[in-house]
């Protein structure tokens, strides 16, 4: 059985990609089989993984638009156990094209469905920094939502348009929807980000990772190297603590099953 999680906030600059890909890769050091899907018009995953956008012929943009079968889009990484659903700009149409259908929330879904049983333990869709069509779907494909925050005035802000997000996607597609807050570029010394965090856990307690992404200028640059901090620097603060979250994630989702035995 595959785990299905969304990384996503509407607030931009906040690790989402980041954590999409160092997150997948420490699932994938642990050996699990990952899939990491790029639904960004920006491709910033997909380019972080060393991939050209315009280079791959079948994107995430043929399976939302076109319904291409999931497993055609696949490519893979030098990571091993990695692998990806690269994105390109073209998927930017699927907030035009795609609420004009009916059940068109329910395309990811439908897509991981035709392609079941799936040869990964985890799939983890990149989300776009916007809430249309194309998060919806990411979200009412999954079981976990992981929302990557700052510990920064407008980004704890903004967690209220994803609980709203939530409640919509648990009323009309996907009712086991769960999520989880992760905070990212922590500096330990601001007071400001110290007193946020704090507010954080008091309002959303255990809807919190207890893992923290501290601030790591290594984590800024090994997107750029193309590969993940696991494998850039393996010994970085920055890929411990995604060691860390990888982990907690993985006894969550165990804690799932053992729930629903």
């Amino acid at each position: 059985m595959s785990h299905v999680i969304a990384i996503s906030n509407e607030k931009g600059g906040v690790a989402k990609t980041t954590t999409t890909l160092s997150l997948g890769a420490a699932i994938a050091e642990s050996g699990q089989k990952v899939l990491v899907v790029d639904l960004d018009p920006q491709a910033n995953l997909t380019l972080a993984l060393g991939t050209e956008p315009g280079s791959a012929v079948v994107t995430s943009s043929h399976i939302l638009i076109d319904s291409a079968p999931l497993m055609s889009a696949r490519y893979a990484t030098e990571i091993e156990n990695l692998d990806l659903i690269p994105s390109q700009a073209s998927i930017e149409n699927a907030e035009q094209y795609l609420p004009v259908r009916s059940n068109y929330t329910l395309g990811l879904k439908r897509a991981l469905d035709n392609a079941s049983p799936l040869p990964y333990d985890y799939v983890i869709f990149d989300c776009p920094p916007f809430l249309g069509a194309i998060t919806i779907n990411a979200l009412s494909a999954a079981e976990l939502l992981i929302i990557p925050t700052q510990a920064e005035y407008f980004s704890a802000y903004a967690l209220r348009n994803m609980m709203s997000l939530i409640r919509r996607v648990r009323q009309e597609s996907n009712p086991d929807l769960g999520y989880r807050i992760l905070i990212t570029l922590l500096d330990r010394r601001n007071r400001t980000h110290r007193n946020i965090q704090e507010q954080l856990q008091n309002t959303f307690g255990e809807g919190l990772f207890k893992t923290v992404i501290e601030l790591d200028t290594k984590l800024r640059e090994s997107p750029i190297a193309g590969m993940p901090i696991t494998r850039y620097r393996p010994a970085a603060r920055g890929s411990q603590q995604y060691r860390e979250l990888a982990q907690e994630l993985m006894e969550y989702v165990k804690e799932k099953d053992q729930q629903t035995a």
